[in-house]
């Protein structure tokens, strides 16, 4: 039985005091985002506390209108807002983007390009977010994700247990582990075995590492153990 990969949607707030347009926008938006709606200025600020990925706010709401709504927000959410307008002055647009919004939408719009926007800046976010997969030392790079190693532009191969060893020096370079922790960390504390495995272990990774590169990557300092030197 294959288990089923759960995926979270991202959740976008439309705020717009025209209600033909909110029901449009959440009807075309729903299939791939979980939407969160508000039609006046006071319950977008506390439909925002929901802290959605992305905000799309009209200007022109009365009352409290979407320039004080992402002023009084902007501090408190990291979402990009995407200002919806009618407003084509670029002296608005420079008034928009200084209340804090990260895009300037006029209107009408054509949905697919809404929808293109969105999803960028959700990509950007996302990436902005995420730690990166890939770590640079030198000519080494190291990807985490794929458990690959590269030095000079070749693949070097390392086993499960070569890899967990390089991957906790290399993720904190500098740091010294002595072969107590390594063990712990790498093999689990319940492990068979002793850290004497380490040296071995350690001994191989240095030998593979020196076929490709005269750069000592992993450093012994006597008496301590073991460290990173990218």
């Amino acid at each position: 039985m294959t288990e089923g990969k759960i995926v979270v949607k991202p959740t976008i707030l439309i705020a717009d005091d025209e209600a033909g347009i909110v029901d449009m926008l959440c009807a075309y938006f729903s299939p791939r985002y979980d939407v969160l709606t508000a039609c006046s200025g006071q319950e977008a600020i506390r439909r925002a506390e929901r802290q959605p990925d992305l905000i799309l706010l009209d200007i022109n709401m009365p009352g409290t209108d979407g320039l004080t709504v992402c002023q009084t927000i902007r501090d408190h959410v990291t979402c990009p807002i995407l200002f919806l307008t009618a407003r084509v002055e670029s002296s608005d647009q420079i008034i928009g983007f200084q209340a804090g919004a990260d895009d300037y939408i006029v209107k009408p719009f054509d949905l697919d390009q809404l929808a293109a926007r969105v999803a960028a800046h959700l990509r950007r976010e996302q990436r902005r977010n995420s730690p990166s997969a890939v770590r640079f030392f030198g000519d080494c790079a190291v990807d985490y994700s794929a458990r690959t190693v590269t030095v000079g532009g070749e693949s070097v191969s390392f086993s499960r247990r070569e890899f967990d060893i390089l991957e906790l020096l290399s993720l904190n370079p500098g740091q010294v582990f002595d072969r107590e922790r390594i063990y712990e960390t790498v093999w689990g504390i319940d492990g068979e075995g002793s850290s004497d495995t380490v040296m071995e272990h350690i001994r191989k990774i240095r030998v593979k590492l020196a076929a490709h590169t005269a750069h000592s990557y992993i450093e012994t300092v006597w008496g301590c153990g073991y460290k990173w030197n990218g």
